[in-house]
């Protein structure tokens, strides 16, 4: 989308106000829509392209020079957005498509386009994996552990020492594990889950944000508030209203 100062995009339990201009790419099932009431300019230009989910064999995806291209169709599942120096490095390709008639030259300059995207490297994820159900691999047997323990029992008042126990390491070891490994700290981690599941039930149930806030673990609705804007950008209730008015699958 182009000319896009002042919209929203609304993926997932994600919502970012956009610039001039933005790009991004979404898996299957997971709702997004972009919100233009805000809109500064008249003029939006936009370009979407749909991909079949065959489009690449497993044999194909699992050699090394596709690993990039792997790791970022991985990452549709929560949906991802892309930088601007990743956006200009292929916007005029992109636009080159909406003219040109389906052909081998044209599918060749989507496949460019595809790898140049994932090797940039330039991207950000946009849903939490807790509320797109997504399944994001993890390599170390104490992460998987904790996070399991975290994903049951995010209700609950959560101690270091407790998970430290489980994976027979201290609090400061885990701590400083936890981070090296997935590159956020275990508390983080505790609110994005509690977070995640807050933004579901905001989005597809009836309780109040009070109920949800004890439901998801939180001890008192000022922290609930504060901590779900500081992650969504929004508060629950803006949050809750936006979908009401937006949100839908493409």
């Amino acid at each position: 989308m182009e000319h896009c100062a002042g919209a929203r995009r609304i993926v997932g339990d994600n919502i970012e106000v956009l610039g001039e201009y933005d790009l991004a790419l979404v898996g299957c099932n997971l709702e997004h829509v972009w919100e233009q009431s805000n809109c500064q300019s008249e003029s939006i230009h936009e370009i979407t392209i749909q991909m079949p989910p065959d489009l690449f064999s497993d044999s194909w995806m699992n050699r090394r020079v596709m690993q990039p291209v792997k790791e970022m169709f991985d990452n549709t599942q929560v949906g991802i957005a892309f930088g601007m120096k990743a956006i200009m490095t292929v916007y005029e390709r992109l636009n080159s498509l909406v003219n040109s008639e389906p052909s081998f030259l044209s599918m060749q300059t989507l496949l460019s386009i595809i790898y140049d995207l994932a090797t940039s490297g330039d991207y950000h994820c946009l849903a939490s994996s807790h509320y797109s159900h997504a399944d994001v691999p993890v390599t170390s047997r104490r992460i998987q552990v904790i996070k399991d323990y975290i994903d049951s029992h995010y209700q609950e008042e959560i101690r270091m020492e407790t998970l430290s126990g489980m994976v027979n390491m201290t609090p400061n070891a885990l701590s400083r594990f936890f981070k090296q490994r997935t590159n956020r700290s275990i508390s983080n981690y505790i609110n994005d889950v509690r977070i995640g599941q807050a933004a579901l039930l905001l989005v597809d149930s009836t309780m109040t944000v009070m109920e949800i806030s004890f439901k998801c673990g939180f001890n008192s609705i000022s922290n609930f508030n504060r901590t779900f804007k500081s992650v969504k950008g929004v508060t629950p209730t803006e949050f809750r209203e936006s979908y009401k008015k937006n949100a839908y699958l493409m």
